[in-house]
Parts: C-alpha cells; structure tokens; sequence
C-alpha cells in the first residue's frame, strides 16, 4: 500500500501527526500489511513557527518533499498547489491520497488526485457551517463531492454526508484526531516566556486569537472587537498571539492598552498550555473550539456560525457573534461565574488515528 498524506497549514499538522503515528505502530506489528507513505509539505504555511515548529514538536518525520507554495492569492496558491502536486504524484504513484481538514491545500491536492484516478481520504469529512463566505466551507465542499472514504469526527457530520447523498458504507464516524495529538501531548504542554513576561497567573488571563477576513481586514471593525473585550474583561491580561494576516493590520491601529500583549505565533506545546491554564478563549478559530471543550476551557466565538456545532451543544463554546452587545453579554456571563461546564463528544477518546489506520488496511487489503 502507497500512501500519501498532504499537510500544508498548522491545523494540518495537529491532524496528521497521530496518523502517522499510528502507521508507524501498524508497520511495528508483523501480522499488519505495511503501509509504505510520503508526507508533502505544501508549503501553505511558510512561516516557521507555523510550520517547522510542529513538526519538530509533534514528532513528525520530515516531509519527503516540499512543494514551496505559499503566497499569493487563494486562486493563485491553489493554482501552484495543483501543477507541483501533479509534477509529484506522476513520478511517486499512490494507491491513496489522504488529505485533512479544510485548507486550501486539503481542496487542490483532492482534485489532482482524482483527475489521476487515485483514491481519495478525507480526515474530518462532513463538517459544515453552510456558510459560503468562508473559504474554507468551499475547500469542506468540494473536498467531499470528490471524495472515496470519508472519515468523520461526529454524528452531525455523518448526517451532512447522507444529505448530500454520500453512500453509508463509505462514512467512517472515527472520532477527532485533533484531539488524539491534544491528549497524547498534554504532560508536555509548556510555559512559553509570556507566562512570566507578563506575571501571568492560571484562570487570571485570556487568551485571544482572530484570523477571519471578516474580522481582521477592516482596522476599524478589529479596533471595535479589541476595544470591547478590553472594557469588558476588568483588566485581566489578554494574550493575542498574532496571526500573520492581522500583524500589519494591527499595528497600524496606533497605542496599544497595556494588558494587551501581542506576542508572535506560539508553537503547539506552549499555545496549548496558555489555552488549558486561562480563564477563557476568545477566538475566531474552528479547531480551538474542539481543544476548549476538551481541556473544559470557556470559549466564546466571535462568529455567526460554525461547522462544529458539538463545541457549542457538547462542549464549552458557545457562537457570540461579532456585535458588541453580544460580546457584553456573554462576557458578563463569564465573569459572573455562570459559564457552561460541557461536556466530551462521543468518540473524542484519542484513538480516532488508531480507528483510521485500521480500516485503511482493511479497505486496501
């Protein structure tokens, strides 16, 4: 069996990491058939602390190549994805392509593999916010129409695939391989320098994270955001390590309140034990919402939907919204102590990977 695996994003690193562990421990038994694999690096994420980083930290072999496309616009790093992923599966054949997540390179990488006629997996298919002004619910959509297995990390996204008219036989409801990484990681998680530059103390901080075109490109519309949950948070430090796309926006907004500290992109070991020792999150983020409801950490999104709707009936999280009186209320809540508990979604056990493999090589036997 030739398989191979397409990470291109930091959310793309948390997923693969288990499954190539899992196939590591399938190639240790003798009784398994071996699983012969090559993971590409798409190179969508560029910067090293949201690439490199992961692999070093999450223990992750180092990619058999790497395409170099990042940059560009969506239409034009989709573009570059496809040609250099094509160039490399006619010179290393696959029986299978797994991609996962929702990224633009999980999207490209689906497409050159069945116009090769290489099956296809998808890792957390199913998964839908049905909004079509994100990119990423088009990357989800498309992904699934092309799609051969379809591994799944709830019941809600088995549901979504059987509207769509996807075979029963072909949905594998697996569980989260996000949180696989998360428990397999978590004696590790470690105090990044922030912890003491800012005289940090647990469940006296938040930490905050905003990506979204939606809430980040207008400096106006992010300075609303910022200045809302400033006033309404009683001074407690707020921890904003900063995505790349918001830096040059951000620091074009003039002086800064001084409990607001923007830091660079942490690595997953150190942004994991902010998240598991703060008194809450707010983000914009889609797989934080599933570490939150885990590690029993309060969530609030700032956003009208999500494709994650177990964080919100399961688990911590709850869907804000980006108006400030919204945003009054539920941190109002917050503080008031009467934040839901949540709960664990089914199959969130840390053995979704394991679950993955096996039928792998039962499907390919």
């Amino acid at each position: 069996m030739n398989f191979t695996i397409i990470a291109g994003a930091r959310p793309n690193f948390i997923k693969i990491a288990p499954i190539i562990h899992a196939i590591q421990q399938n190639n240790d038994r003798e009784e398994r058939d071996k699983i012969r694999f090559r993971l590409i690096h798409t190179g969508q994420h560029y910067d090293a602390k949201m690439s490199d980083t992961f692999f070093q930290e999450l223990n992750i072999p180092e990619p058999s190549d790497n395409l170099g496309c990042g940059g560009g616009s969506q239409a034009e790093q989709t573009a570059a994805i496809m040609i250099a992923f094509e160039r490399d599966l006619i010179l290393h054949p696959a029986d299978l392509v797994v991609v996962v997540g929702d990224v633009t390179s999980t999207l490209a990488c689906s497409i050159v593999a069945k116009k090769q006629g290489i099956k296809v997996a998808h890792v957390e298919a199913g998964i839908r916010s049905y909004d079509l002004t994100m990119p990423e619910e088009i990357n989800r959509m498309v992904t699934d129409s092309i799609t051969d297995y379809f591994f799944t990390t709830s019941t809600t996204a088995n549901g979504n695939l059987l509207k769509a008219g996807v075979a029963e036989n072909n949905i594998f409801f697996v569980g989260n391989v996000m949180i696989d990484t998360l428990l397999a990681n978590k004696q590790r998680f470690r105090q990044p320098p922030v912890w003491g530059e800012a005289g940090l103390q647990k469940q006296q901080y938040l930490v905050l994270t905003l990506h979204r075109p939606s809430n980040v490109d207008e400096g106006q519309k992010l300075m609303q955001l910022i200045d809302t949950i400033i006033a309404n948070t009683h001074g407690l430090p707020i921890i904003f390590p900063i995505h790349p796309r918001t830096k040059s926006i951000f620091h074009a907004l003039g002086v800064l309140p001084e409990n607001l500290h923007i830091i660079d992109p942490l690595g997953y070991l150190e942004f994991n034990y902010l998240v598991q020792h703060s008194k809450a999150v707010v983000t914009d983020s889609g797989g934080i919402t599933e570490e939150t409801t885990v590690m029993g950490v309060p969530c609030l999104t700032l956003r009208n939907s999500t494709e994650r709707p177990e964080t919100v009936a399961i688990g911590t999280n709850e869907l804000v919204g980006t108006q400030p009186e919204a945003i009054v209320e539920a941190l109002g809540r917050l503080f008031a102590g009467n934040w839901k508990k949540g709960g664990i979604p089914e199959l969130w056990d840390g053995k979704a990977a394991d679950r993955i493999v096996d039928l792998l090589v039962r499907l390919h036997a």
